[in-house]
């Protein structure tokens, strides 16, 4: 199954390398448009692939009290900040190569801080779990999860970009990254909703049993946090 995910965002990505090519030699925007629809399917297929936080946002959702509003808001902000990153890193190459960037389609600096404000993130997940009453947890945090957890750029779209770049048409590459993060947010909305769902399927079945509830919706809130601190440290640490 991976294989085959794999083997449809090649193929999907060295057509789009033809596509900018050919725009980049004066084949005009409407071939490129007509085909741009298909970067939605590429971001869609590209987020089932291993990383993109998709654990982090389950896991988060899971120990926390989201609906299903805050869940896409999550899964939004991360699915943004994940591809803007590596549009923003691909504009400012040259300042930034030297610094940000460790090898083609990385960036080290960003990954350690993303999962470090994670590992913080887990903290106060334990320390609300243990410490604090049961409380609902504010927009705010959803957008700031969002956006901590996708602070590690998008690599194919950063690779998208440098194409688009060496090729003198950087407007392709961005457009490109515009229509793959509609994909990237399909696939992690998905995730979200599916999250959402399930914690509030079980929350029902114990909504007779109140004291059980609560302790149950801490431990999760607590477990949560210790997942998220363990995998910063296994990420910053231990690679």
């Amino acid at each position: 199954m991976l294989q085959t995910i794999i083997d449809i965002q090649r193929d999907i990505y060295l057509a789009f390398a033809e596509h900018i090519k050919t725009f980049a030699n004066g084949g005009g925007w409407t071939a490129f448009l007509a085909f741009l629809p298909m970067g939605i399917v590429f971001g869609a297929v590209h987020a089932l692939t291993p990383g993109h936080s998709k654990a982090v946002l389950a896991t988060y959702l899971t120990g926390s009290s989201a609906g299903m509003t805050r869940g896409l808001t999550v899964s939004i902000a991360l699915s943004v900040t994940h591809v803007t990153m590596a549009v923003l890193i691909a504009l400012f190459s040259l300042p930034l190569v030297s610094v940000m960037l460790g090898s083609a389609g990385s960036a080290p600096l960003l990954e350690d801080v993303s999962r470090g404000l994670l590992g913080a993130i887990g903290v106060w997940m334990l320390w609300s779990a243990l410490f604090r009453p049961p409380h609902h947890h504010g927009e705010g945090e959803s957008v700031a999860v969002g956006f901590m957890a996708g602070l590690i750029p998008c690599p194919l779209t950063l690779f998208v970009m440098t194409f688009a770049m060496s090729r003198g048409v950087p407007e392709a590459g961005i457009m490109f990254a515009i229509v793959m993060m509609t994909g990237v947010t399909l696939t992690l909305s998905s995730v979200a909703l599916a999250t959402v769902f399930f914690r509030t399927r079980i929350e029902r079945l114990l909504a007779t049993r109140r004291e059980l509830l609560v302790t149950a919706a801490k431990t999760l809130e607590a477990a949560a946090g210790v997942i998220l601190v363990a995998v910063a440290i296994h990420e910053i640490f231990m690679r």
